[in-house]
Order: structure tokens, then sequence, then C-alpha cells
């Protein structure tokens, strides 16, 4: 087998987290936080300054996503209180928070999933934003 063969690419990864998945759109996103959900924004500081906050979302660093959201971490924030908790990540236009629900799939969190076109989406539908503070969690 060639190195070829193992080139799998991003695009395919993307497919593959993606698969299976109940990706929400901005409109379906604000629902589920209404009824509960948490909403998770991973954009970096300098994306959220560009395009405002979510409302009532928690901003979580994508480098410690996992373990804030697991339960049994022991690192967890207070909201993580099962691995049946509905989450939806949000990023700036919904490409790695697909990579990031998967993830939180894989550690139990069957139920993660994301936001179709990220915060751009979310702007665009028309939907709040505002300039701060967020809710930081480290």
């Amino acid at each position: 087998m060639t190195r070829t063969h193992l080139h799998r690419g991003v695009d395919r990864l993307l497919a593959e987290a993606r698969a299976g998945s109940n990706r929400l759109t901005p409109a379906e996103a604000r629902a589920a936080q209404e009824r509960g959900a948490l909403l998770v924004d991973t954009r970096t500081e300098t994306q959220r300054a560009e395009q405002g906050e979510l409302p009532g979302a928690i901003v979580i660093d994508r480098t410690v996503l996992e373990w804030r959201l697991d339960p049994a971490s022991g690192v967890n924030i207070p909201e993580a209180v099962g691995y049946d908790v509905e989450i939806v990540v949000v990023c700036r236009q919904g490409y790695s928070s697909g990579l990031a629900a998967a993830s939180l799939r894989a550690v139990g969190l069957w139920r993660a999933t994301d936001m179709v076109g990220g915060v751009e989406a979310w702007i665009a539908d028309g939907l709040p934003v505002h300039q701060g503070p967020a809710d930081v969690r480290r």
C-alpha cells in the first residue's frame, strides 16, 4: 500500500465526521438553546470580536473542548452533567464545529451536533449577536 492510499484528505474526514449527525440550522440551534441545549462557541477571540458574541453561548477553546464537556473528566464545566446533554457546537463557518461535534460523540456525548454555516449563517439569518462580555470557560 502506498502513502497515497492512506491520504484521506480533510474533505473526507469532515464528511465522515458529519455522517449520521443531525446538523442544525441557525434557527434550529437557537430553538435548541431555548429548550436547554448548550450552545458552545469555539471561535477564536479575534473571530468573536469581528462577528460578535452569541447570546447565551458558552465559549470553550477547541483545545480543551472534550475535557470541559465530558462529565467524567474532573475538569468539566458545571453544565456538563451527563452524557445525554444536548450540545450544539458553533464555529465561524460550520466546518471545524463538525469535527468538534464528532469528537464529543466519540467521548460519549451522543447528542452533540453542530450548526450548518456557523456564525456567518446565524448572522445572515438575522439572529442576534452582541459585543460582549462572553461567557468564556477556560
